[in-house]
């Protein structure tokens, strides 16, 4: 109750949509490689930031 309206970290953000590229990125790899590709290159992308924030 008290964590309704809690804002999330910048850290929590980043990791959510690194999760949501990559869930993205294995749907499209049955259909579009390239496009899968390009998806997990943006979730890598997402992950340096995750870990220049914890450094």
């Amino acid at each position: 109750m008290f964590g309704l309206f809690k804002k999330k970290t910048q850290k929590e953000q980043l990791e959510e949509t690194y999760e949501k590229l990559l869930k993205e990125s294995f749907k499209l790899s049955t259909i579009n490689r390239t496009a899968s590709d390009a998806k997990a290159a943006e979730a890598d992308a997402i992950l340096k930031q995750i870990e220049a924030l914890e450094s």
